[in-house]
Protein backbone atom coordinates (compact mmCIF):
# COMPACT_ATOMS: atom_id res chain seq x y z
CA UNK A 1 0.00 0.00 0.00
CA UNK A 2 3.08 2.11 0.12
CA UNK A 3 2.40 3.20 -3.32
CA UNK A 4 -1.42 4.42 -2.26
CA UNK A 5 -0.18 6.65 0.20
CA UNK A 6 2.85 8.02 -1.36
CA UNK A 7 -0.39 9.54 -3.61
CA UNK A 8 -0.98 13.34 -2.68
CA UNK A 9 -4.43 12.76 -0.40
CA UNK A 10 -5.79 15.02 -2.97
CA UNK A 11 -5.69 12.82 -5.68
CA UNK A 12 -6.56 9.68 -3.71
CA UNK A 13 -9.67 11.95 -2.80
CA UNK A 14 -10.59 11.99 -6.54
CA UNK A 15 -9.86 8.48 -7.85
CA UNK A 16 -12.37 7.07 -4.89
CA UNK A 17 -15.06 9.84 -6.17
CA UNK A 18 -14.50 8.76 -10.04
CA UNK A 19 -14.20 4.65 -8.85
CA UNK A 20 -17.20 4.74 -6.20
CA UNK A 21 -19.52 6.55 -9.23
CA UNK A 22 -18.22 3.69 -11.88
CA UNK A 23 -18.77 0.96 -9.07
CA UNK A 24 -22.14 2.30 -7.95
CA UNK A 25 -23.45 2.38 -11.40
CA UNK A 26 -21.90 -0.69 -12.77
CA UNK A 27 -22.98 -3.14 -9.84
CA UNK A 28 -26.82 -1.23 -10.04
CA UNK A 29 -26.32 -2.72 -13.69
CA UNK A 30 -25.11 -6.28 -13.09
CA UNK A 31 -27.61 -6.87 -9.85
CA UNK A 32 -30.66 -4.30 -10.36
CA UNK A 33 -30.74 -0.95 -8.55
CA UNK A 34 -32.37 -2.97 -5.38
CA UNK A 35 -30.30 -5.70 -5.18
CA UNK A 36 -27.38 -3.37 -5.28
CA UNK A 37 -28.41 -0.62 -3.38
CA UNK A 38 -29.00 -3.39 -0.48
CA UNK A 39 -25.89 -4.98 -0.97
CA UNK A 40 -24.06 -1.34 -0.53
CA UNK A 41 -25.98 -0.70 2.22
CA UNK A 42 -25.20 -3.74 4.15
CA UNK A 43 -21.29 -4.38 3.19
CA UNK A 44 -19.85 -1.28 1.88
CA UNK A 45 -21.73 1.89 3.03
CA UNK A 46 -20.58 1.17 6.76
CA UNK A 47 -17.00 2.85 5.35
CA UNK A 48 -18.80 5.82 4.66
CA UNK A 49 -20.28 5.80 8.11
CA UNK A 50 -17.33 5.59 10.11
CA UNK A 51 -15.48 8.24 7.85
CA UNK A 52 -18.40 10.77 8.76
CA UNK A 53 -18.29 9.68 12.75
CA UNK A 54 -14.75 10.11 12.52
CA UNK A 55 -14.74 13.80 10.98
CA UNK A 56 -18.01 14.18 13.50
CA UNK A 57 -16.25 13.31 16.25
CA UNK A 58 -14.00 16.20 15.86
CA UNK A 59 -16.65 18.94 15.40
CA UNK A 60 -17.08 19.56 19.37
CA UNK A 61 -13.52 19.71 20.47
CA UNK A 62 -12.21 21.46 17.18
CA UNK A 63 -14.41 24.34 17.27
CA UNK A 64 -14.07 24.88 20.82
CA UNK A 65 -10.44 24.54 21.42
CA UNK A 66 -9.28 26.28 18.04
CA UNK A 67 -12.00 29.33 19.05
CA UNK A 68 -10.93 29.90 22.15
CA UNK A 69 -7.30 29.35 20.85
CA UNK A 70 -8.24 32.11 18.50
CA UNK A 71 -9.76 35.06 20.62
CA UNK A 72 -6.49 34.55 22.68
CA UNK A 73 -4.14 34.71 19.76
CA UNK A 74 -5.74 38.21 19.11
CA UNK A 75 -4.79 39.03 22.34
CA UNK A 76 -7.71 42.31 22.22
CA UNK A 77 -11.06 41.30 22.18
CA UNK A 78 -12.09 44.10 20.46
CA UNK A 79 -11.02 42.70 17.32
CA UNK A 80 -13.55 40.09 17.58
CA UNK A 81 -16.41 43.10 17.31
CA UNK A 82 -14.37 43.80 13.92
CA UNK A 83 -14.26 40.24 12.62
CA UNK A 84 -18.04 39.40 13.18
CA UNK A 85 -19.40 42.34 11.48
CA UNK A 86 -17.20 41.98 8.75
CA UNK A 87 -17.77 38.40 7.98
CA UNK A 88 -21.75 38.68 9.02
CA UNK A 89 -22.03 41.42 6.08
CA UNK A 90 -20.26 38.78 3.48
CA UNK A 91 -21.80 35.93 4.30
CA UNK A 92 -25.14 37.78 3.85
CA UNK A 93 -23.90 39.40 0.61
CA UNK A 94 -22.91 36.76 -1.14
CA UNK A 95 -25.69 34.69 0.19
CA UNK A 96 -27.95 37.69 -1.77
CA UNK A 97 -26.12 37.04 -5.02
CA UNK A 98 -26.60 33.28 -4.94
CA UNK A 99 -30.09 33.63 -4.72
CA UNK A 100 -30.22 36.04 -8.01
CA UNK A 101 -27.71 33.77 -9.89
CA UNK A 102 -30.04 30.65 -8.77
CA UNK A 103 -33.69 32.94 -9.99
CA UNK A 104 -31.35 34.19 -13.41
CA UNK A 105 -30.54 30.30 -14.27
CA UNK A 106 -33.95 29.01 -13.01
CA UNK A 107 -35.43 31.97 -15.97
CA UNK A 108 -32.97 30.83 -18.26
CA UNK A 109 -33.66 26.83 -17.84
CA UNK A 110 -36.85 26.57 -17.40
CA UNK A 111 -36.89 23.69 -15.64
CA UNK A 112 -40.53 22.94 -14.67
CA UNK A 113 -41.55 23.56 -18.31
CA UNK A 114 -43.30 20.35 -19.27
CA UNK A 115 -42.21 18.57 -16.00
CA UNK A 116 -44.49 15.46 -15.55
CA UNK A 117 -45.71 15.68 -12.03
CA UNK A 118 -48.71 12.77 -12.72
CA UNK A 119 -47.97 9.93 -10.21
CA UNK A 120 -45.96 11.78 -7.70
CA UNK A 121 -46.54 10.83 -4.25
CA UNK A 122 -47.30 14.14 -2.35
CA UNK A 123 -44.90 14.73 1.13
CA UNK A 124 -46.15 17.17 3.15
CA UNK A 125 -43.75 19.55 4.82
CA UNK A 126 -44.65 21.84 8.19
CA UNK A 127 -44.17 25.49 7.72
CA UNK A 128 -44.10 26.12 11.56
CA UNK A 129 -40.63 27.88 12.05
CA UNK A 130 -38.95 29.17 15.37
CA UNK A 131 -39.28 32.48 16.25
CA UNK A 132 -36.54 35.04 16.09
CA UNK A 133 -36.38 35.67 20.05
CA UNK A 134 -36.68 31.79 20.04
CA UNK A 135 -32.89 31.27 17.64
CA UNK A 136 -31.66 34.23 19.56
CA UNK A 137 -31.88 32.64 23.05
CA UNK A 138 -31.13 28.95 21.61
CA UNK A 139 -27.58 30.66 21.09
CA UNK A 140 -26.89 31.10 24.75
CA UNK A 141 -26.68 27.64 26.42
CA UNK A 142 -28.15 27.14 30.26
CA UNK A 143 -25.62 24.56 30.48
CA UNK A 144 -22.22 24.70 28.26
CA UNK A 145 -21.43 21.02 28.99
CA UNK A 146 -24.83 20.09 27.29
CA UNK A 147 -23.84 22.06 24.43
CA UNK A 148 -20.97 20.33 24.22
CA UNK A 149 -22.41 17.23 24.27
CA UNK A 150 -25.37 17.81 21.56
CA UNK A 151 -23.08 19.75 19.80
CA UNK A 152 -25.32 22.79 19.33
CA UNK A 153 -22.90 25.18 17.36
CA UNK A 154 -24.06 28.42 18.03
CA UNK A 155 -23.88 27.82 21.46
CA UNK A 156 -20.81 26.17 21.61
CA UNK A 157 -19.62 29.30 19.57
CA UNK A 158 -20.72 31.76 22.46
CA UNK A 159 -19.08 30.32 25.29
CA UNK A 160 -16.14 29.64 23.46
CA UNK A 161 -16.02 33.48 22.65
CA UNK A 162 -16.81 34.39 26.55
CA UNK A 163 -13.95 32.01 27.81
CA UNK A 164 -11.59 33.27 25.56
CA UNK A 165 -12.03 36.90 26.26
CA UNK A 166 -12.03 35.68 29.65
CA UNK A 167 -8.70 33.98 29.59
CA UNK A 168 -7.29 37.85 28.30
CA UNK A 169 -8.99 39.86 30.80
CA UNK A 170 -7.41 37.93 33.71
CA UNK A 171 -4.12 38.05 32.26
CA UNK A 172 -0.95 36.34 33.89
CA UNK A 173 -3.42 34.11 35.71
CA UNK A 174 -5.49 33.27 32.50
CA UNK A 175 -1.83 32.09 30.34
CA UNK A 176 -1.77 28.42 31.56
CA UNK A 177 -5.19 27.93 30.48
CA UNK A 178 -4.72 29.97 27.49
CA UNK A 179 -1.51 27.62 26.71
CA UNK A 180 -3.59 24.72 27.37
CA UNK A 181 -5.88 25.41 25.18
CA UNK A 182 -3.51 26.43 22.21
CA UNK A 183 -2.18 22.72 22.92
CA UNK A 184 -5.39 21.42 22.41
CA UNK A 185 -5.88 23.28 19.61
CA UNK A 186 -2.87 21.74 17.54
CA UNK A 187 -3.35 18.66 18.69
CA UNK A 188 -7.02 18.23 17.42
CA UNK A 189 -5.95 19.23 14.21
CA UNK A 190 -3.60 16.97 14.39
CA UNK A 191 -5.95 14.16 14.47
CA UNK A 192 -7.53 15.39 11.53
CA UNK A 193 -4.68 14.80 9.47
CA UNK A 194 -5.02 11.38 10.60
CA UNK A 195 -8.63 11.21 10.41
CA UNK A 196 -8.65 12.50 6.33
CA UNK A 197 -6.06 9.39 5.50
CA UNK A 198 -9.43 7.50 5.83
CA UNK A 199 -11.04 10.13 3.35
CA UNK A 200 -10.52 8.70 0.38
CA UNK A 201 -11.86 4.99 1.54
CA UNK A 202 -14.96 6.67 3.04
CA UNK A 203 -15.76 8.68 0.14
CA UNK A 204 -15.76 5.56 -2.00
CA UNK A 205 -17.96 3.72 0.09
CA UNK A 206 -20.43 6.88 0.20
CA UNK A 207 -20.24 7.99 -3.09
CA UNK A 208 -20.99 4.58 -4.82
CA UNK A 209 -23.94 4.34 -2.50
CA UNK A 210 -25.49 7.10 -3.65
CA UNK A 211 -24.86 6.53 -7.63
CA UNK A 212 -26.62 2.89 -6.72
CA UNK A 213 -29.32 4.11 -4.94
CA UNK A 214 -29.96 6.96 -7.20
CA UNK A 215 -29.31 5.30 -10.63
CA UNK A 216 -29.85 6.59 -14.16
CA UNK A 217 -33.64 6.45 -14.40
CA UNK A 218 -34.25 8.71 -11.16
CA UNK A 219 -32.07 11.17 -12.89
CA UNK A 220 -33.95 11.46 -15.90
CA UNK A 221 -36.68 12.84 -15.05
CA UNK A 222 -35.39 16.18 -13.09
CA UNK A 223 -32.21 15.97 -15.76
CA UNK A 224 -33.21 19.76 -16.43
CA UNK A 225 -33.58 21.22 -13.06
CA UNK A 226 -29.96 19.08 -11.67
CA UNK A 227 -28.08 20.76 -14.61
CA UNK A 228 -29.69 24.49 -13.81
CA UNK A 229 -28.60 23.86 -9.91
CA UNK A 230 -25.69 22.61 -10.52
CA UNK A 231 -24.61 25.08 -13.56
CA UNK A 232 -26.04 27.72 -11.54
CA UNK A 233 -23.65 27.00 -8.21
CA UNK A 234 -20.68 26.52 -10.27
CA UNK A 235 -21.34 29.95 -11.77
CA UNK A 236 -21.69 31.59 -8.06
CA UNK A 237 -18.50 29.98 -7.11
CA UNK A 238 -16.40 31.40 -10.25
CA UNK A 239 -18.29 34.32 -10.10
CA UNK A 240 -18.93 35.52 -6.61
CA UNK A 241 -16.46 33.86 -4.97
CA UNK A 242 -13.93 34.66 -7.98
CA UNK A 243 -14.63 38.43 -7.79
CA UNK A 244 -13.94 38.23 -4.11
CA UNK A 245 -10.65 36.40 -3.97
CA UNK A 246 -9.34 37.59 -7.48
CA UNK A 247 -10.54 41.45 -7.92
CA UNK A 248 -11.34 42.47 -4.14
CA UNK A 249 -8.23 40.60 -2.24
CA UNK A 250 -6.08 40.55 -5.17
CA UNK A 251 -4.98 36.63 -4.66
CA UNK A 252 -4.96 34.07 -7.51
CA UNK A 253 -8.16 32.43 -7.54
CA UNK A 254 -7.68 28.72 -8.92
CA UNK A 255 -4.94 28.85 -6.09
CA UNK A 256 -7.42 28.89 -3.78
CA UNK A 257 -9.58 26.65 -4.92
CA UNK A 258 -6.88 24.30 -4.93
CA UNK A 259 -6.25 24.46 -1.62
CA UNK A 260 -9.45 23.44 -0.69
CA UNK A 261 -9.46 19.88 -2.39
CA UNK A 262 -9.86 18.53 0.51
CA UNK A 263 -12.58 20.21 2.06
CA UNK A 264 -14.98 20.07 -1.38
CA UNK A 265 -14.23 16.43 -1.82
CA UNK A 266 -15.28 15.78 1.67
CA UNK A 267 -18.33 17.93 1.35
CA UNK A 268 -19.56 16.62 -2.06
CA UNK A 269 -19.32 13.63 -0.44
CA UNK A 270 -20.59 13.83 3.06
CA UNK A 271 -23.62 16.72 1.80
CA UNK A 272 -22.41 18.06 4.79
CA UNK A 273 -20.71 21.58 6.11
CA UNK A 274 -20.44 20.24 9.74
CA UNK A 275 -18.83 17.55 9.24
CA UNK A 276 -16.55 18.65 6.44
CA UNK A 277 -15.51 21.53 9.52
CA UNK A 278 -12.02 20.14 10.99
CA UNK A 279 -11.06 19.77 7.11
CA UNK A 280 -11.95 23.20 6.19
CA UNK A 281 -10.35 24.82 9.63
CA UNK A 282 -7.12 22.52 7.97
CA UNK A 283 -7.22 22.65 4.65
CA UNK A 284 -7.83 27.01 5.74
CA UNK A 285 -4.68 27.07 7.75
CA UNK A 286 -2.57 25.24 6.14
CA UNK A 287 -3.49 25.50 2.64
CA UNK A 288 -4.41 29.31 2.71
CA UNK A 289 -2.40 30.50 5.44
CA UNK A 290 -5.83 31.90 7.32
CA UNK A 291 -4.64 32.56 11.24
CA UNK A 292 -5.90 30.28 13.98
CA UNK A 293 -7.76 33.79 15.20
CA UNK A 294 -9.95 33.65 11.87
CA UNK A 295 -10.22 30.05 11.39
CA UNK A 296 -11.18 29.19 14.47
CA UNK A 297 -14.30 31.79 14.48
CA UNK A 298 -15.22 32.59 11.36
CA UNK A 299 -15.07 29.15 9.69
CA UNK A 300 -17.62 27.75 12.18
CA UNK A 301 -19.68 30.18 12.07
CA UNK A 302 -20.05 29.80 8.55
CA UNK A 303 -20.74 26.43 8.52
CA UNK A 304 -24.03 27.43 10.90
CA UNK A 305 -24.97 30.18 9.32
CA UNK A 306 -23.74 30.47 5.51
CA UNK A 307 -25.72 28.42 3.79
CA UNK A 308 -25.18 30.01 -0.51
CA UNK A 309 -25.83 26.57 -2.26
CA UNK A 310 -29.24 26.53 -0.19
CA UNK A 311 -30.39 29.58 -1.14
CA UNK A 312 -29.22 29.43 -4.91
CA UNK A 313 -31.56 25.95 -4.36
CA UNK A 314 -34.24 27.47 -3.43
CA UNK A 315 -34.67 30.27 -6.11
CA UNK A 316 -34.86 27.97 -8.91
CA UNK A 317 -37.28 25.51 -6.97
CA UNK A 318 -39.37 28.66 -6.77
CA UNK A 319 -39.14 29.19 -10.60
CA UNK A 320 -40.01 25.37 -11.18
CA UNK A 321 -42.74 25.25 -8.92
CA UNK A 322 -43.90 28.35 -10.81
CA UNK A 323 -43.31 26.83 -14.19
CA UNK A 324 -44.72 23.59 -13.30
CA UNK A 325 -48.01 24.70 -12.02
CA UNK A 326 -48.70 27.95 -13.63
CA UNK A 327 -48.27 30.61 -11.50
CA UNK A 328 -47.64 33.88 -12.61
CA UNK A 329 -44.66 35.98 -11.12
CA UNK A 330 -44.42 39.68 -11.25
CA UNK A 331 -41.01 41.44 -10.05
CA UNK A 332 -42.44 41.81 -6.76
CA UNK A 333 -42.42 38.52 -6.25
CA UNK A 334 -38.57 37.54 -7.56
CA UNK A 335 -37.35 40.01 -5.09
CA UNK A 336 -39.33 38.74 -2.39
CA UNK A 337 -38.63 35.16 -3.55
CA UNK A 338 -34.94 36.58 -2.94
CA UNK A 339 -35.18 37.96 0.12
CA UNK A 340 -36.53 35.29 2.18
CA UNK A 341 -34.69 32.36 0.47
CA UNK A 342 -31.81 34.56 1.40
CA UNK A 343 -32.97 35.40 4.74
CA UNK A 344 -34.18 31.58 6.24
CA UNK A 345 -31.34 29.66 4.44
CA UNK A 346 -29.44 31.48 7.02
CA UNK A 347 -31.18 28.80 10.04
CA UNK A 348 -30.96 25.83 7.95
CA UNK A 349 -28.10 24.08 9.61
CA UNK A 350 -30.15 23.86 13.26
CA UNK A 351 -33.74 22.67 11.24
CA UNK A 352 -34.38 19.22 9.88
CA UNK A 353 -34.95 18.61 6.44
CA UNK A 354 -33.58 21.89 5.76
CA UNK A 355 -33.83 22.95 2.60
CA UNK A 356 -37.52 21.04 1.99
CA UNK A 357 -38.80 22.62 5.25
CA UNK A 358 -37.32 26.41 3.69
CA UNK A 359 -38.61 25.88 0.42
CA UNK A 360 -42.37 25.47 1.89
CA UNK A 361 -41.46 28.97 3.80
CA UNK A 362 -40.22 30.53 0.03
CA UNK A 363 -42.82 28.87 -1.85
CA UNK A 364 -45.89 30.82 0.59
CA UNK A 365 -44.67 34.21 -0.98
CA UNK A 366 -46.50 33.77 -3.86
CA UNK A 367 -49.29 31.80 -2.90
CA UNK A 368 -48.26 28.43 -3.75
CA UNK A 369 -50.79 25.38 -2.00
CA UNK A 370 -49.92 23.12 0.66
CA UNK A 371 -50.78 20.72 -1.97
CA UNK A 372 -48.61 21.77 -4.78
CA UNK A 373 -45.68 22.31 -2.25
CA UNK A 374 -46.29 18.69 -1.11
CA UNK A 375 -46.06 17.11 -4.88
CA UNK A 376 -43.05 19.48 -5.39
CA UNK A 377 -41.30 17.79 -2.55
CA UNK A 378 -41.97 14.27 -3.24
CA UNK A 379 -40.58 15.30 -6.84
CA UNK A 380 -37.57 16.54 -5.77
CA UNK A 381 -37.00 14.44 -2.75
CA UNK A 382 -35.45 10.94 -4.83
CA UNK A 383 -32.83 12.99 -6.18
CA UNK A 384 -32.09 15.88 -3.65
CA UNK A 385 -29.09 14.18 -2.49
CA UNK A 386 -27.58 14.49 -5.71
CA UNK A 387 -27.94 18.21 -5.81
CA UNK A 388 -27.38 18.41 -1.64
CA UNK A 389 -23.93 16.72 -2.05
CA UNK A 390 -22.94 20.13 -4.43
CA UNK A 391 -24.72 23.09 -2.60
CA UNK A 392 -22.54 21.82 0.47
CA UNK A 393 -19.33 21.99 -1.59
CA UNK A 394 -20.33 25.40 -2.45
CA UNK A 395 -21.50 26.54 1.10
CA UNK A 396 -17.64 25.01 2.25
CA UNK A 397 -16.15 27.30 -0.29
CA UNK A 398 -17.98 30.15 0.30
CA UNK A 399 -17.15 30.02 4.16
CA UNK A 400 -13.35 29.55 3.04
CA UNK A 401 -13.94 32.24 0.72
CA UNK A 402 -15.27 34.70 3.78
CA UNK A 403 -12.30 33.65 5.55
CA UNK A 404 -9.47 34.77 3.97
CA UNK A 405 -11.36 37.97 2.98
CA UNK A 406 -11.73 38.95 6.75
CA UNK A 407 -8.11 37.37 7.58
CA UNK A 408 -6.49 39.52 5.15
CA UNK A 409 -8.60 42.63 5.92
CA UNK A 410 -7.58 42.43 9.56
CA UNK A 411 -3.59 41.11 8.88
CA UNK A 412 -4.38 38.03 9.97
CA UNK A 413 -3.46 36.23 6.56
CA UNK A 414 0.00 34.91 5.48
CA UNK A 415 -0.10 35.61 2.25
CA UNK A 416 3.63 33.43 1.18
CA UNK A 417 1.59 30.81 2.31
CA UNK A 418 -1.24 31.02 0.46
CA UNK A 419 0.99 31.80 -2.93
CA UNK A 420 2.54 28.77 -2.18
CA UNK A 421 1.84 25.24 -3.81
CA UNK A 422 -0.85 23.84 -1.64
CA UNK A 423 0.03 21.38 1.22
CA UNK A 424 -2.35 18.57 -0.41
Amino acid sequence: MGWWFGMKLWQRVLIALVLGVVFGLGLSQIMGQDAATQFLDQRVRWIGDLFIRLIRMLIVPLIFTTLVSGVIAMGNPAKLGSLGVKALLLYFTTTIFANIIGLVFGTIFQPGRGADLAGVDAVPVATEAPSLTERLLAIIPTNPVAALADGNVLAIIFFSVLLGVSILATREEGKPLGTLFNSASDVVLKMTHYVMEVAPFGIFALVSYTAASQGLEALQSILTLIVAVYLGLLAHLLITYGFLVRVVLGLPFFRFLRGLTDPIAVAYSTASSSATLPVTIAAASDNLGVKKSVAGSILPLGATINMDGTALYLGILALFTAQAFGYDLTLANYVLIAFTAAVVSIGAAGIPSASLFLLAIVLETFGVTPEHTAIIVGFILPVDRIMDMARTAVNVTGDAAVATAVAKWEGELDEECFREPAKV
